[in-house]
């Protein structure tokens, strides 16, 4: 747990069942970084691709790069939105184009010679990983996302008690490719923006391995399916809630993420909070 501008930082893996099951070690990596000026917090989860041998290394080093660059020059909290949005979008670039040189660089990055001789560039896919990442200097959050991995946020209105939560980064519709920071074109297609918000009291993403423990079909809430994956007020809310309660101490998350509803998605379980001291609470510790 740490404490910074009034956020609890909290977070956890979990190795998932089927990798567990298997013998392969867990492929998933997440890191949070102070901004440099010591107000805000920078958040990263990062997924390795299953068929690549190498890519927890691949996700170690994006979760590395992705706190490295969000912690620099952070906007105010009474910037601009303009500010935010063009300073998440030229970080998302940069952090792509950091991870690329880092992977092709290291010794492992496969090698060999074309058939006219001449050397081909290093293979940076043996390192696939996918990547989401999010600065948060309440009343700003903002959000970079290579592949599927998902943001949400939890806010809650001055006069109220109860807290809200919604899916500002939805996971993406992969069923004709898959999107990694190894991919061609990586660059332009990193999703990015920022948000504002001045009742934000959390801000939490997470890997694809925790969609099916906290994310809802829509028919849950009586909506068609156009209307895409609701993010469940019971775990999130529930979740928040119980991290105020004891101070911050990833226990309870690591808890939902070991329980054997979780387990049934297989893949590896990561999720990292930053949450206000302003919201739901029950009093217990």
């Amino acid at each position: 747990m740490d404490e910074r501008r009034g956020l609890f930082v909290s977070g956890a893996v979990v190795q998932g069942t089927d990798h567990l099951a298997a013998g392969i070690g867990c492929q998933d990596a997440l890191k949070s970084a102070r901004c440099e000026d010591g107000d805000g917090v920078v958040l990263a989860v990062a997924d390795g691709a299953g068929s690549r041998d190498r890519s927890a290394l691949g996700a170690h080093l994006a979760v590395d790069i992705a706190c490295r660059v969000l912690a620099r020059d952070l906007p105010g909290d009474d910037t601009d939105g303009t500010v935010w949005t063009e300073w998440i979008s030229g970080r998302a670039q940069e952090v792509v184009d950091t991870w690329l040189r880092a992977a092709r660089a290291l010794p492992a990055a496969a090698e060999h010679e074309g058939a006219d001789g001449t050397q081909v560039p290093r293979d940076a896919g043996e390192f696939a990983a996918t990547l989401a990442a999010a600065a948060v200097r309440p009343p700003w959050a903002a959000f970079l996302c290579v592949g599927n991995c998902f943001g949400t946020v939890l806010t809650m209105d001055r006069d109220s008690t109860r807290e809200h939560c919604h899916l500002v980064l939805p996971p993406p519709d992969e069923r004709h490719s898959s999107l990694f920071l190894s991919s061609p074109g990586a660059r332009m297609r990193v999703r990015s923006f920022a948000l504002w918000d001045p009742d934000l009291t959390g801000v939490m993403v997470a890997t694809d391995g925790c969609v099916p423990l906290t994310l809802d079909h829509p028919d849950v809430h009586g909506l068609p399916p156009a209307a895409g994956p609701l993010p469940s007020a019971r775990f999130f809310v529930g979740l928040a809630t119980a991290l105020r309660d004891n101070g911050g101490d990833a226990e309870p998350l690591r808890a939902l993420l070991s329980s054997p509803e979780a387990g049934r998605s297989g893949d590896d379980l990561t999720m990292l909070c930053a949450l206000t001291g302003r919201g739901t609470r029950t009093g217990r510790r």
